[in-house]
């Protein structure tokens, strides 16, 4: 079976390439995705997937139906990427979508164009393959991760795929793992610290003491920028003064929202006391945000951490059919997030419903967001095969006498 499936997956390489670049020459910042939610219906349709539509969030999903509908595996790659900060950096044209020395540059091409490319063929290769499928395949390319915090993601949960008949069983998300296999990460916040009273000048020292406090917390993190602090904003309402500070603050997976603002409150308002009387408050940030399709929706800035049991029978199972397929060993692991701001939708599908979720992408995570952003070729149509064969083993037909019942 792998040997027909590792011969059909090579036929499509040059597909799956320069689909992948086509993907990258499309420019989709986060709440813009309306030209490559296009390109990727018409992407889908082209290769044949059972049922493609585009959701009331601008999601285009692709399906693939089993002959029962006990049991899905979702692939989700978002369509936006984060805006262009500096093109005069980048040693070319950030939508050309050029491969040089084997990696396709591009804005996105790592976070996660690369991947939505592999998990869109993924789907072409299973069916080129004709192998039985005893569940259903969902390939999701979800819009406002980058700046919405997985608003498509939970739109696709909450409404789409219920009316749709179909709760996924397991999830798999193509962002940048460099073809390892991931399972968790830390989360972060945006809070928004508000300081009110009457008297300016209380307000202003009792803003500039919190801000001191802030920094000095940041002085003891035991990692790179586990705080970020902005200068504070200040507006005259009714006779009355305030300060907003924005903070973005990390997240680890031991610590719940509730705990951390109720604790930064209790910080605040204690270091806020010597100033006068003045109201202190502790929020995560909302907005109100528009989808490319009109739609409007609250969003609150968070990203929760997540972790996926590294002895789940999931990750077992992933990790036995990419050994079966012979592709190259795979590690275990966790995305570091490096720079605050950055996720995925894990927290979503793992917090809020209970999916088992793992990554499998082409990318490394160092390359995302940067200048020069690039992703291998090689992985990309690797990725390909080897996201197949984990689906396969899945909800396929037995591999090696296990059957997809024993997970």
């Amino acid at each position: 079976m792998y040997k027909m499936l590792r011969q059909q997956s090579e036929i499509l390489n040059e597909s799956v390439v320069r689909f992948a670049q086509d993907l990258v020459r499309v420019p989709s910042v986060s709440l813009n995705e309306r030209a490559i939610a296009a390109l990727v219906e018409q992407q889908m349709k082209k290769v044949g997937y059972d049922k493609v539509l585009r959701d009331d969030y601008g999601n285009v999903i692709g399906i693939l139906f089993g002959y029962d509908n006990d049991r899905s595996v979702l692939l989700n790659s978002h369509m936006d990427t984060v805006p262009l900060a500096d093109p005069d950096s980048w040693s070319c044209n950030p939508y050309e979508g050029l491969i040089r020395d084997g990696l396709l540059y591009g804005l996105g091409a790592t976070d996660c164009k690369g991947g939505l490319a592999a998990q869109v063929y993924a789907g072409a290769l299973l069916k080129r393959s004709l192998l039985p499928l005893r569940g259903n395949v969902v390939v999701a390319a979800t819009v406002a991760e980058e700046n919405g915090r997985s608003v498509g993601v939970r739109g696709l949960m909450q409404r789409t795929l219920p009316e749709l008949g179909i709760q996924p069983s397991y999830a798999i998300l193509g962002e940048p793992t460099g073809l390892g296999l991931y399972y968790g990460h830390d989360g972060w916040l945006e809070i928004e610290v508000r300081v009110e009273g009457t008297n300016p000048f209380q307000v202003e020292d009792a803003a500039g003491a919190i801000i001191g406090e802030l920094h000095a917390a940041n002085g003891t993190a035991l990692r790179p920028e586990e705080l970020t602090v902005r200068r504070p904003r200040f507006v005259d309402d009714n006779g009355f003064r305030r300060a907003t500070i924005e903070m973005n603050r990390r997240l680890r997976s031991d610590e719940e929202v509730g705990s951390v603002l109720s604790q930064l409150k209790h910080n605040v308002s204690m270091v806020a006391e010597s100033s006068g009387p003045v109201a202190v408050d502790v929020l995560v940030r909302e907005e109100t945000q528009r989808l490319y399709n009109g739609q409007t929706t609250v969003v609150r800035h968070i990203t929760n951490a997540w972790q996926t049991d590294p002895f789940h029978p999931l990750i077992d199972r992933t990790r036995d059919a990419l050994a079966a397929a012979g592709c190259a060993k795979v590690h275990p692991g966790k995305w570091e997030l490096g720079r605050l701001g950055m996720g995925t939708a894990g927290g979503v599908l793992t917090k809020e419903f209970n999916v088992p979720t793992i990554g499998y992408g082409p990318g490394i995570e160092e390359k995302a967001h940067v200048q020069d952003e690039c992703v291998e070729v090689a992985k990309i149509t690797e990725a390909v095969y080897g996201t197949t064969a984990i689906i396969h083993s899945l909800i396929g037909v037995p591999v090696f006498g296990w059957t997809s019942d024993e997970i």
